[in-house]
């Protein structure tokens, strides 16, 4: 089942809008909802053996359920069109959590050929045609928009978190220069007002504080799919952004701010 990518587009950028679910009563117990790529879903979805999702380690700092959603080389786009989003709007009750972090499989170009994955260019109403379909492909932060505006309705947090780095040491040196989609999540966050946590740059952070040697020995087969050591830096690097943040998940995590590795930015 998937829901209408037409209905929202004239208001996409809008202001940020009340939610209709505020006055709902909240689940005693809330839930945290996982929505990614193969970085943050169990196995961690790289060639080979030997890696693992930051996803797999949230559970470790939460004092609540973590359920999660993520699938190996989704994007934006495709984990809109495959009802994925869908699935967990359909399950999110009043005080739920959904985290959306995806951008290692929304790039790439429309102009000649289509994996179902790239994503219109653009941080707004643009929209494209698949050169391989015909669909209307739309930009990612109007998926991310939808899909955030809807979990809203049900009455659940929203936290758009920034797509994470390849490994910024693999030249030897350390360089970090954030992605399109980092700026794009924050975009999609402000136009909602949901919370957003620069993931990307908390991981670059404590990255270059443990050096070539440790970071490189996180990525076993290639320079985006972490160990299961890497991913554990990874999920602590969000912890650290949510805490430094106070947004409404910082409550329900185990850790207190100064426990976790790094600085707020």
């Amino acid at each position: 089942m998937k829901f209408s990518v037409l209905a929202l587009l004239p208001a996409l950028i809008a202001s940020a809008a009340g939610r209709p679910a505020e006055n709902l009563e909240k689940r005693a117990t809330p839930k945290v909802y996982l929505a990614g790529d193969s970085t943050m879903a169990k196995g961690g979805g790289g060639s080979g053996t030997g890696t693992e999702g930051w996803g797999v380690y949230l559970p470790y700092s939460m004092n609540i359920q973590v359920v999660n959603d993520a699938i190996g080389g989704r994007s934006a786009r495709s984990f809109t069109n495959e009802g994925r989003f869908q699935t967990i709007i359909d399950a999110v009750q009043p005080g739920d959590f959904v985290v959306i972090e995806f951008g290692h499989n929304d790039g790439g170009s429309l102009s000649t050929t289509d994996n179902g994955r790239t994503d219109c260019f653009g941080d707004g109403t643009q929209t494209c045609t698949s050169p391989t379909t015909g669909e209307t492909v739309y930009t990612f932060v109007f998926y991310e928009v939808q899909a955030g505006k809807a979990i809203q309705a049900k009455g659940g947090n929203v936290i758009f978190s920034s797509q994470t780095p390849d490994n910024p040491w693999e030249g030897g040196s350390f360089t970090y220069t954030p992605s399109r989609f980092v700026g794009y999540a924050q975009t999609a966050a402000k136009a909602i007002g949901a919370a957003y946590v620069d993931h990307g740059q908390y991981v670059a952070n404590e990255f270059q504080a443990l050096g070539l040697s440790t970071v490189t020995s996180f990525y076993p087969n290639d320079h985006t799919h972490t160990s299961p050591d890497g991913a554990n830096v990874v999920a602590a690097a969000f912890v650290k952004g949510v805490l430094c943040a106070n947004d409404a998940l910082a409550p329900f995590v185990k850790n207190s701010t100064s426990s976790v590795p790094g600085s707020c930015i």
